[in-house]
């Protein structure tokens, strides 16, 4: 008990000490705004990107979101690891190493959220080329008309205007491709851009049927695509599902033991030692799973 009065004692002093220093501000903007600044200074380039384009979209979680998110997983491994140990030391630790796991979270979900939007832009790229190709017969004016719908956004709009710029610098379309095709390695991209250098070089005068064809294999792409995200989806849910029934497993052996007969149990090291490592495993289990779900978007 006298560990976490102390924990207590330096929690109201530390929050005593950031008021007093910031008289006449809010508090709670204080501190957000000193996070925010440990988040540019230390967050990669990349993700930094990533994560203005999920604030772009309005997928970004809200602050409210954000501190439900803190609560749900402080009480969540607070209670589970008291369940499993009886220590209210030992608990508040897994609580503050459960609230750490969020920002790998938000990364994840950040990268599975920018890939989706990434794919569904090669969807509109692709979709919309073709049928601009159709009206022009030309690759780059094709790629013009498509950049003057309005149709695309950056970071694929920037790309496709870099596209139209470096055709007309070397006066041919083989570098703008290889280009695309390094920055987007989606084989619906490959094939397209495959398709359209053999008109341009080799001249074709059926060229219709083909592309025809391309967007057939482009709407069935996406169309299975669509259906492995909904699939994806629940399948997320069960498995989350599982995880929590797993670290709940505890309760049941209390049931076959007793409550008493288990608190004994917990007097020997090795017993402690095994709990430690069913929760680490699980926990590596569920952050495997999450990873998963987010990382393998499946764009094709």
């Amino acid at each position: 008990m006298n560990a976490i009065m102390l924990i207590l004692i330096a929690t109201i002093i530390s929050f005593i000490v950031i008021y007093r220093r910031n008289v006449g501000s809010n508090v709670y903007k204080f501190i957000t705004k000193n996070i925010n600044a440990i988040y540019d200074k230390f967050a990669p380039y990349s993700f930094k990107a990533i994560r203005e384009k999920v604030k772009e979209l309005g997928q970004e979680y809200t602050t409210r979101q954000y501190i439900i998110q803190i609560a749900v997983f402080a009480i969540f491994g607070f209670v589970i690891t008291y369940l499993y140990f009886y220590s209210i030391v030992i608990s508040i630790i897994y609580a503050l190493v459960a609230v750490a796991v969020i920002p790998y979270l938000t990364y994840l979900r950040c990268q599975r959220i920018y890939s989706e939007f990434i794919f569904e832009q090669i969807q509109v790229y692709t979709t919309n080329t073709i049928m601009e190709f159709a009206t022009t017969q030309a690759f780059v004016k094709a790629l013009e008309g498509v950049v003057q719908s309005g149709v695309l956004e950056d970071p694929v709009k920037t790309d496709v205007e870099m596209m139209i710029n470096m055709a007309y610098e070397n006066g041919t379309i083989d570098q703008s491709l290889e280009y695309m095709n390094e920055k987007y390695d989606y084989y619906i991209v490959k094939n397209m851009h495959q398709l359209f250098l053999q008109i341009t070089n080799e001249g074709s005068k059926d060229s219709g049927e083909a592309l025809e064809n391309m967007s057939l294999d482009i709407d069935m792409l996406v169309e299975n695509v669509y259906r492995d995200r909904m699939d994806r989806a629940s399948f997320h849910k069960k498995f989350l599902q599982f995880g929590i029934i797993l670290y709940l497993l505890v309760m049941m052996v209390q049931f076959m033991l007793g409550v008493d007969s288990y608190i004994k149990l917990l007097d020997n090291i090795l017993v402690q030692l095994l709990l430690h490592l069913i929760i680490l495993v699980n926990s590596f289990f569920l952050l495997n799973g999450e990873k998963y779900y987010n990382q393998n978007v499946g764009g094709e």
